[in-house]
């Protein structure tokens, strides 16, 4: 939009917009500002029509354009896009909004119900208008709130008095659970009486019926004209019919439960209660039980109109589409949505596991670049940078690996505790990899001066240490070199008395459970320096000393600290299963 010089309409309505359009645009993320730039613009010259000039027009459709481009389900506004584009241009420019918006939100009831209406009324070619209503009738009709569209089929061949078409869309319909099931069911019963055996029950059916009523009439010894047979094989198609009716009235009443607990079935920006995404995960486990695919389907697409902000519906999609055979294409389709629309980078666990599935696939350049644009956005990523390096392990080689690292730890954009937790990395891969302790050491051993203030560097020489191998002969050698790094911890580190505590644990574990027979004295001495009072404390020695490592190159201050102090988390160490008790708003 910055590209026009003006945006149509007065002085006044420019500068109106023009300030909505940078509220925008500062904030993408806030639907409020959206709807006020979008009412403006529609006010544009005292409303919008096809004599208004072509920069307003332009403002219009370029706002809406962004606007659905950034939130695209949202039915409602696709619906008043194509109303503008109709009253503006006319019924092909309408008809392509239509289109837009149904292949945006696929299982809009509501919008596909309007844009048959709309073909309804602009299109004089019946072929072409049942085209679009079975279209939609593969996106929709087994929604279990479809009853608009399916009477909206209905209304269309009537007014084309096409009476088999009719029967034919009911006798669909009263297979479908479905609010509104039974009237579909009624209406059926009654136009069956009228209609030519043929369009009841199939040829097969038909000459099945005959069978049983001619035998049952040898049986009593009664013989029937062709009129009585026609009757009783009437009889029995309507008793089939009722028992499909059944079977769809115990269908419906199952999903009853969760249906009505539904409270929002569309999208919006705003948060959802516990209890909605509680409602869906049973509806979801409960139509997965039932084991019929195309329902499962529609059920996943529906709640991630309601749900779209919540990556957890999109993983368990994913997840659940991954195990049905020969769905590759499907599941990436739901990926790509989740990433490109819904889901923010700063939640990055579903782009990564859309790489994996990429690398699974074969697709090792597409895995790849994912990596790449994450970190593009998440310059600081641990979790992201240690993906990658472990990609190009598995595909590439170690020194592929190590190369990743470098390139991140060389970057000067890269924060200094990122790049400490990347050491320890490398190192583990020097180790675990290539099977190189004295390297692995040696990482750790060169790299302690930079990075002396990390909680993570630490943690992780103290692990490397501690899982060495030893033997009863080697022991005391190990554990030497375990004191020398706690050693290092305590005096070159700036951290906190806490983590230093914490970090001491360690140490102390393993005094206990590996030292030998004087290890006593020393977890004595370290608990007396690390927990005793201040006055015994090795803090308070260190600063009548003149050693304090925090004295020597001053104290951290608050936002470093927290840095230093950090704990670096994957996506599966953070993941919970869902709290069946949760109440108020769930966050996303």
């Amino acid at each position: 939009m910055g590209d026009f010089i003006s945006f149509g309409g007065s002085d006044e309505e420019n500068v109106e917009t023009k300030r909505l359009n940078a509220d925008v645009e500062a904030d993408t993320d806030n639907f409020e500002n959206w709807e006020k730039l979008v009412r403006a613009c529609e006010g544009l010259e005292g409303g919008l029509n096809r004599n208004s000039s072509p920069q307003a027009l332009a403002t219009l459709r370029d706002t809406y354009d962004r606007f659905l481009l950034k939130f695209p389900l949202l039915f409602g506004y696709w619906k008043k896009y194509a109303d503008l584009e109709f009253n503006i241009s006319g019924p092909e420019s309408a008809e392509m909004v239509y289109e837009r918006g149904c292949a945006s939100i696929t299982n809009s009831v509501d919008l596909w119900t309007e844009y048959c209406s709309f073909k309804m009324e602009t299109t004089h070619t019946p072929h072409l208008v049942r085209e679009l209503f079975e279209r939609a009738a593969g996106y929709v009709g087994l929604d279990f709130l479809a009853h608009p569209f399916w009477d909206k089929y209905l209304e269309y061949e009537e007014r084309q008095e096409a009476q088999d078409n009719i029967f034919a869309i009911l006798n669909r319909v009263i297979h479908i659970p479905m609010h509104q099931y039974a009237r579909y069911f009624e209406r059926l019963r009654q136009l069956s009486h009228n209609r030519p055996l043929s369009e009841l029950a199939s040829a097969d059916e038909l000459a099945r019926y005959r069978a049983e009523v001619e035998a049952e009439a040898i049986q009593f010894g009664i013989p029937k004209n062709e009129l009585e047979i026609e009757r009783d094989i009437r009889a029995k198609i309507d008793a089939m019919f009722y028992q499909t009716f059944q079977t769809t009235q115990t269908e419906t009443n199952k999903r009853w439960t969760y249906e009505a607990e539904i409270k929002r079935p569309y999208f919006h920006v705003t948060e959802l209660e516990h209890q909605q995404l509680i409602n869906w995960r049973k509806y979801l486990d409960f139509e997965e039980s039932e084991g019929d695919y195309n329902r499962i389907v529609v059920l996943y697409e529906r709640c991630l109109v309601t749900c779209a902000f919540y990556d957890e519906f999109w993983f368990r999609y994913a997840r659940w589409m991954s195990g049905q055979p020969g769905k590759d294409e499907e599941v990436r389709n739901i990926y790509l949505r989740a990433v490109t629309l819904f889901v923010p980078v700063s939640r990055p666990g579903i782009r990564l596991q859309f790489a994996y599935f990429e690398e699974m696939c074969g697709r090792i350049d597409v895995a790849r670049d994912l990596h790449a644009a994450i970190l593009a956005q998440l310059p600081d990523s641990v979790e992201i940078i240690v993906s990658w390096g472990n990609l190009q392990r598995r595909q590439s080689g170690l020194d592929a690996a190590i190369d990743v690292y470098k390139a991140q730890i060389d970057s000067p954009a890269v924060d200094i505790f990122t790049k400490a937790a990347l050491v320890t990395e490398w190192a583990f891969l020097l180790w675990k990899v290539k099977g190189s302790v004295d390297e692995a050491r040696s990482a750790f051993d060169k790299n302690v001066q930079w990075y002396a203030d990390s909680r993570h560097f630490w943690q992780k020489w103290l692990e490397f240490e501690l899982e060495q191998p030893t033997t009863a002969e080697t022991e005391a050698k190990q554990g030497e070199l375990i004191q020398r790094v706690f050693a290092g911890m305590r005096d070159k580190s700036r951290l906190s008395a806490r983590i230093k505590q914490d970090l001491c644990q360690y140490y102390l574990n393993y005094l206990q459970q590996r030292g030998g027979k004087d290890a006593m004295k020393r977890f004595l001495a370290v608990d007396r320096e690390m927990f005793g009072p201040m006055s015994v404390s090795f803090a308070t020695k260190a600063r009548l000393n003149g050693k304090d490592a925090g004295l020597a190159m001053g104290a951290l201050d608050e936002a470093t600290r927290q840095k230093a102090e950090g704990t670096f988390y994957s996506y599966y160490q953070l993941h919970m299963d869902p709290d069946s008790e949760a109440q108020g708003p769930a966050s996303f």
